[in-house]
């Protein structure tokens, strides 16, 4: 059998329902979860590592950087031949994401939640851990990047996203489906991800905001955000990558400090182009300097924006990793 590390971090997955207050709250530890889902053990050799009882609210960019240097640690073990890591779903594409973007291996990361507790009958947290613990021991997820597994559906962390608050089938990858799915122990891969990336980065900055444009938007969050000190800023914008006009000086307000600004859109699926012409629109964006993000929503455009200006702030460095 294989050698699995799962990396317990916290979430809906590690918490029962209190009777005092009728309230979802962080109770299990790691091994406790293990001994509630015995099946576990008979699929593959089981270790355990203790990262936290974390909320997916609580997690930080700092805590995401401290997490991938522990997995980076422990899969470079040549015993190790697969991770899971349970995780809160408010946060889990964030965390994701950031573990897909500074990991280099070809070892298969997994990571997994769980959208009821243990109290619950409809408990989904042991079916997805077991899904993961086959996902590992297939050989076809090796050189996958980090995926993510719930309700049996396999996606690529850089894709993801989480689409519903309470629904188990929350995750989905919007414009390019899923890469698979997990049947009854069966690991099914239909396609491979988009998009490889690695930022091999021992540092990060946090210091990123992440402003949501609307209709009649002016200028004062983005003279705000500039004025604060801030060092990168991730604006989501309308459509294809649109701005009404005032908001477009306040974005201009920013680039002009020399502060980068990365476009995402709104809207739940689609890309970022700069197709229009009009005052306010991609392409007066794109002509200012401002950096267009492909099929990256804004959460993770903002994650990967902190990681990049942990190697470097130059604009136009930022721009090609954006843009290659």
């Amino acid at each position: 059998m294989k050698n699995i590390l799962i990396v317990f971090t916290g979430g809906t997955f590690s918490m029962r329902i209190d009777e005092k207050t009728n309230s979802a709250v962080s109770y299990f530890h790691g091994e406790e979860l293990l001994e509630m889902i015995p099946q576990a053990k008979e699929f593959a050799n089981i270790s355990v590592y203790e990262f936290g009882k974390y909320p997916g609210p609580h997690i930080t960019p700092e805590l995401m950087l401290e997490l991938s240097k522990k997995i980076k640690e422990f899969i470079s073990r040549a015993h190790i031949d697969g991770v899971i890591v349970t995780h809160g779903t408010d946060t889990l594409e964030e965390t994701a994401y950031f573990l897909d973007l500074t990991i280099k291996t070809d070892k298969p990361i997994v990571v997994i939640g769980a959208m009821k507790t243990s109290s619950e009958k409809d408990w989904d947290g042991p079916l997805n851990l077991l899904d993961a613990i086959h996902i590992c021991n297939n050989t076809n997820s090796r050189g996958m990047g980090v995926l993510v597994c719930l309700n049996g559906e396999i996606n690529a962390a850089s894709e993801v996203t989480k689409t519903h608050t309470e629904d188990i089938e929350t995750f989905r990858s919007l414009d390019f489906g899923s890469l698979g799915f997990v049947d009854r122990g069966r690991v099914i891969f239909n396609r491979q991800p988009n998009k490889l990336e690695r930022i091999e980065t021992e540092k990060i900055n946090s210091n990123v905001d992440l402003i949501k444009v609307y209709a009649g938007m002016n200028e004062k969050f983005f003279k705000y955000s500039a004025d604060s000190g801030v060092d990168g800023v991730v604006i989501e914008a309308m459509g294809v990558g649109n701005v009404p006009p005032p908001a477009f000086e306040g974005i201009k307000y920013i680039v002009e400090k020399n502060i980068p600004v990365v476009l995402v859109s709104r809207c739940p699926a689609g890309e970022t182009l700069d197709i229009y012409g009009y005052p306010g629109a991609g392409k007066w964006l794109k002509k200012m300097g401002v950096i267009f993000a492909d099929y990256l929503n804004g959460q993770k455009a903002r994650i990967k924006l902190i990681v990049c200006l942990g190697l470097t702030k130059d604009k136009e460095k930022l721009r090609m990793l954006f843009e290659k």
